[in-house]
């Protein structure tokens, strides 16, 4: 018997269209907002390290766990359009989905359960018991270069799967096109000439991942 077909979905501007941390900046204002955004941007277009902005962006914003529960309403909210269908088609097809992200698993599970996503391998972050931000987990290989294609090799040998797709919009998802079968870029919110360039295919909309050849 073959294993599992195992597609992999970056969640922020992907599955979603918003930044996770982007937002949970904007609630601190537009100071720390155009800070943090820069950061972001930089990292996803593989100006810096991932690692060298990620603790930082924390120590700026001090999320909250009520803000984080915010962010998790804000990704249903701003769902990308053709999510929710495609993924349940694929699932029909014999298909794992899994959310691998550098973003937080707290606000990233209320849109993998809205989406019928069964796993998310992504960062968690650490609060005191009046949820203050205590930290995260620095230990998780998507807070730093080249986490993304650590985390799909540990899938791959868990799960033994026939196949692996990873579809992303970053730098860092381009990362894992040497340890999947296919790496899909995804555009319909920012179009990153790298990832489009490098990827075997480039989709503007999730459900084209339906009539790929």
């Amino acid at each position: 018997m073959p294993g599992p077909k195992l597609i992999c979905f970056d969640c922020d501007s992907t599955l979603s269209a918003i930044e996770g941390v982007d937002e949970l900046a904007r609630l601190r204002g537009p100071a720390v907002l155009g800070r943090v955004e820069q950061m972001t941007n930089d990292a996803m277009e593989g100006l810096v390290p991932l690692e060298s902005v990620f603790g930082r962006r924390l120590e700026i914003i001090e999320p909250r766990a009520e803000d984080v529960a915010a962010v998790g309403q804000r990704y249903v909210e701003t769902v990308e359009p053709t999510a929710r269908e495609t993924i349940a088609k694929l699932v029909t097809w014999g298909w794992t989905p899994v959310i691998v992200s550098g973003g937080f698993s707290q606000a990233i599970w209320p849109l993998a359960d809205f989406l019928g996503v069964a796993r998310v391998e992504a960062v968690g972050l650490k609060f005191t018991v009046d949820g203050n931000y205590g930290g995260y987990d620095a230990s998780f290989p998507t807070t730093r270069s080249g986490g993304k294609p650590e985390v799909i090799a540990a899938l791959r040998r868990e799960l033994q799967p026939a196949i692996t797709v990873m579809v992303g919009d970053g730098v860092s998802d381009l990362e894992a096109k040497p340890v999947v079968d296919r790496f899909i870029g995804f555009g319909r919110y920012v179009v990153r000439p790298r990832v489009k360039a490098e990827a075997a295919s480039f989709i503007l909309s999730l459900d084209q991942l339906l009539t790929l050849p």
